[in-house]
């Protein structure tokens, strides 16, 4: 790692995890109530994304640490698609 990045190790930055997306018409968002289900994009068990800026840079699964939800990284995206 270059020198010169060594200055941002400790910038912090937003990091999402992102289960999936789906697309509804404004009624529908309307009708939104609990105890409904919103069908999302992927499969259940399906890897979820790590995002930083909006950009993929890891995927993983879902964990449970201590009665908390936590992410154990199973792929981390090629450094071309994520460093720009």
């Amino acid at each position: 790692m270059s020198s010169s990045l060594h200055v941002l190790h400790d910038v912090e930055m937003v990091v999402t995890a992102e289960l999936g997306r789906t697309t509804m018409p404004v009624r529908d968002l309307l009708g939104l109530a609990p105890g409904m289900v919103v069908e999302i994009d992927r499969a259940a068990g399906a890897p979820i994304d790590l995002l930083v800026n909006g950009r993929k840079i890891a995927a993983g699964e879902v964990v449970v640490i201590d009665e908390e939800f936590g992410i154990r990284i199973t792929e981390i995206a090629p450094s071309g698609e994520h460093v720009r």
